[in-house]
Formats: C-alpha cells, sequence, structure tokens
C-alpha cells in the first residue's frame, strides 16, 4: 500500500482513489515537487524508502508537516504518501514545529505555507470553472 502511495504520490495514476483522495494526492504532489526544489533535491529523495542524509529527513518532515498541518490532511494518509507510519508524520510536526523558533527556519515555512495557500486559491479557482 504505501508504495502504490509513493508511485501515484510522484505522479502515476491514482487508480481508485475517493475524491477526498485525489485532493491528497494533487496537493501532496505539489508539496513534495516544491519542499524538494526548495532543498535542491528531487521529489524521489523525499519519497525514497530509506531515511536517507539528513538534510533529505529534514525536507521530508518539512513537507510532512505543511500536509497535515497547513492543508489539514490526516496523519494516516501523510503517512501513506510517503511510506510511513502515522506516528512518524505526528513526530515530523512536532520537530518542524520546534524548529519555527528559528526565525531563518520560520520565514522558510511562511513562505512556503503562503506558496500552498496560494496554489490552493488557484486550484479552487479554476474547480468552479
Amino acid at each position: 500500500m504505501h508504495q502504490d502511495s509513493r508511485r501515484e504520490l510522484s505522479g502515476g495514476g491514482p487508480g481508485d482513489a475517493t475524491a477526498a483522495a485525489l485532493c491528497s494526492l494533487t496537493a501532496g504532489r505539489f508539496i513534495v515537487s516544491m519542499v524538494a526544489g526548495m532543498f535542491a533535491l528531487s521529489p524521489a529523495d523525499l519519497l525514497a524508502p530509506t531515511r536517507g542524509i539528513a538534510r533529505i529527513a529534514h525536507a521530508r518532515q518539512f513537507a510532512m508537516y505543511l500536509g497535515h498541518v497547513a492543508c489539514g490532511i490526516p496523519l494516516r494518509e501523510v503517512a501513506a504518501c510517503f511510506g510511513r507510519d502515522r506516528t512518524t508524520v505526528g513526530y515530523a510536526c512536532r520537530v518542524v514545529e520546534d524548529r519555527r523558533d528559528n526565525p531563518a527556519i520560520d520565514r522558510s515555512l511562511d513562505h512556503l505555507e503562503r506558496a500552498l495557500r496560494t496554489w490552493t486559491t488557484v486550484s479552487l479557482e479554476r474547480e468552479e470553472r
């Protein structure tokens, strides 16, 4: 199941996913691409089944945080997208929240959240047409 979700998130077909899951997958693809670009990584780095180097792990934690906190995607769905357990996503959210005490990290997350809100607004406007 986890591998299928990672494949869907990285651009494969969604299969028989529900509308809500499709929304999560679309948001997940955007988040992974956006965070990977910010960290000069590939989306495949963030979706890899192994932890990787610290820079990759931190980027993955940012992406998980944005998925859950900024988008409201349930922990289980975020976990499935990354091939992780929901408790790992919860841990990532706590770590990132603690790291927001650093002004540079807080600014970076603010930029990512703003980009995500803009993307969401544009996506919703397109759906209404």
